[in-house]
Order: structure tokens, then sequence, then C-alpha cells
């Protein structure tokens, strides 16, 4: 039985997608599907200049690893790699990555948006933008909770 080579990470750190690849790479993978969320300047119409993430590290290292497990039951022989940026992060840096290694492209891909929305769903991670107008609000966050967002 292939021992898994999955990993998920919380990070402070730029994220080095070239790096984190190759722990995942194998000569048996004919797939590689990426996925960076990048910082935008832009959302709903407004000017965004920075974002910075939160999380509650020992509850989000638990559920992503929960998540990768079971995608990878989903889709067997894939092998997965997720990072998430915490603290600040400017214009352009990758604030999450995904990566899937998988013999053939359809579980590649579909693993890799599986993980995507689990993610978004389920990550105690929360996201706070700077505007151009000074004004600085968590997304997604209301009175009565989270509310899950389509638009990333």
């Amino acid at each position: 039985m292939m021992t898994s080579l999955s990993f998920f990470e919380l990070t402070s750190s730029p994220v080095d997608a070239a790096a984190l690849g190759e722990r995942l790479a194998t000569p048996d993978a004919g797939a590689c599907v990426v996925f960076e969320g990048r910082v935008r300047n832009h959302h709903r119409g407004r000017e965004v200049l920075r974002l910075e993430y939160e999380a509650y590290p020992r509850m989000a290292m638990r559920e992503g690893k929960a998540i990768l497990a079971e995608a990878e039951r989903d889709f067997p022989g894939c092998r997965i790699g997720c990072v998430h940026r915490t603290g600040k992060l400017g214009l352009g840096e990758t604030a999450l990555w995904i990566c899937v290694f998988s013999a053939h492209r359809e579980a590649a891909f579909d693993a890799c948006r599986v993980v995507l929305e689990a993610i978004k769903e389920r990550l105690p991670v929360w996201k706070k933008e700077f505007y151009a107008d000074g004004e600085a609000v968590w997304v997604n966050v209301t009175d009565e909770g989270i509310t899950p967002s389509k638009s990333g």
C-alpha cells in the first residue's frame, strides 16, 4: 500500500510553490493540478490594498488534514498538498495553494476542486480586507456568524 505523501500546512511565510510541489511529485503521476488563490486589488467594487488572515491553528490543522484524508479516500492514488497563509499579505501574494498529483487528470482536477470548496467552507481561517479608503473589514462575517462566499 502506498504511503501518503499528502500534507496540510499553515504558514506566515511566502509560499514556495516549486519546492512544495516537489514534495508530492512521483514518477507515476501523469497529472498535476495546482490552484493558487492570490491577493487581488479589488473585491465587490472596492480597491483592496492588502489582506490579513487569522486562524485557529490547532483546529485548522486538524480540519485541514481531515479534508485531505477525505479527498484521498474519495480519489484513490491522489497526493495532495495544501498550504494556507496567515498574517499580512500584499497584492499578488499566494494566500492558498493546493496541488494534486495523480495518475490521471480527471481525478486531479476533481480532487483539487473538492479540497478547495471544503477549505473555504470548513477551515477556521478568517480574512480581513484593507481598502484604499482606509476601512478594514472582516470578509463574510456577520452578527450571526460566518457567511460562506462563492466569490472568494
